[in-house]
């Protein structure tokens, strides 16, 4: 005699029964991370890296042999933090669903006919989407160095890496032990003499506006060193530890810590602010002053046109200046 089969004697992975799901969906990822124990964000022989972490996670929570690959905003080298980073992923909308829902929910939306698409993007629901995150989240780990704060469908248009009209960086650094705590060790860089705050906004004014950092900036084929410096200064907080809060159209290669090193050289007195000035103009990539310390460096925001305007903005970065895919901005 045969037996009903119900809802929930059909396999997890059975997925034949549902309306078949083309395409790919184009997800936004917010998340930030330690880069303490990291080689920098980008994948390498041999090293943890965040993008290998990352897609580790999405692989194994996909069910793909290979994750689909993250694109991100601000290649951060070894070391540095970020609290405000910003990537994506192009998914595929079977995956998706099967990762997501639930059998009974995956059933409730064959009855809805699929996901609905509107303007060519798909309507994709806050629920799956909260579940994907939860799921890659938990796939790193409750106390990872890495997660995912959340996770959006993506504008038309949209490149993390293409569309940002800005990235911000704060830089947090103690001048003397009175200034250290040690719950700050791993984002807080040390100098052993005081600095003259002044002198480091002297010399972070005279580094501001679109010009060539070519003398802060390692040298990489086929990438400009051309920027636009938005914003550069320095404050104490209220703990005694200096802080610089920097913003550019881009950052390239140890740029942001090639310009607090030429700032402390000004902090400390060990070169003049005309001397400073004379090195920037020349381009030359210099080691007289040092390039500080990673840990010491956060990014801290990505800035993106209104949702209309990020594939305008995509197409006028790609036509103005070239980067390599494996340099790190910072």
């Amino acid at each position: 005699m045969n037996e009903e089969v119900t809802q929930n004697d059909v396999p997890e992975d059975d997925f034949s029964d549902l309306i078949p799901v083309d395409g790919v969906v184009r997800l936004r990822l917010d998340f930030g991370y330690d880069g303490t124990d990291f080689a920098g964000w980008a994948k390498q022989p041999g090293l943890r890296t965040v993008e290998e972490t990352m897609e580790h996670a999405f692989a194994q929570v996909l069910r793909m042999d290979v994750s689909p690959r993250i694109v991100v905003a601000g290649r951060t080298d070894a070391g540095v933090h970020a609290a405000g980073q910003v990537a994506h992923i192009d998914v595929p909308l079977e995956q998706l669903i099967r990762v997501s829902f639930s059998r009974v929910e995956r059933r409730e939306l064959q009855e809805q006919g699929g996901i609905p698409f509107v303007d060519g993007l798909p309507q994709v629901p806050h629920s799956m989407l909260h579940a994907l995150m939860r799921r890659v989240d938990g796939s790193m780990g409750r106390n990872a160095d890495v997660v995912i704060n959340k996770v959006t469908v993506a504008p038309a248009g949209f490149d993390a890496r293409f569309s940002p009209l800005a990235r911000r960086y704060e830089y947090r650094l103690a001048d003397g032990l009175e200034h250290v705590n040690p719950i700050d060790r791993r984002r807080t860089a040390f100098h052993f003499y005081p600095l003259d705050v002044d002198a480091m906004n002297e010399a972070a004014e005279m580094m501001l506006g679109l010009r060539n950092f070519s003398a802060f900036c390692r040298p990489r084929p086929g990438a400009t060193t051309i920027r636009e410096l938005q914003e550069f200064h320095w404050e104490r907080d209220e703990h005694g530890v200096i802080v610089a809060q920097l913003q550019a159209d881009a950052f390239c290669h140890s740029m942001v810590r090639s310009l607090v090193g030429a700032c402390v050289a000004a902090g400390s007195g060990t070169h003049s602010l005309d001397a400073i000035e004379d090195l920037r103009d020349k381009g030359d990539r210099t080691s007289v002053f040092k390039v500080m310390p990673a840990h010491g460096l956060t990014l801290t925001q990505i800035i993106y046109p209104p949702d209309d305007e990020v594939g305008q903005r995509a197409d006028l970065t790609r036509s103005r200046r070239e980067l390599t895919d494996d340099a790190p901005i910072a």
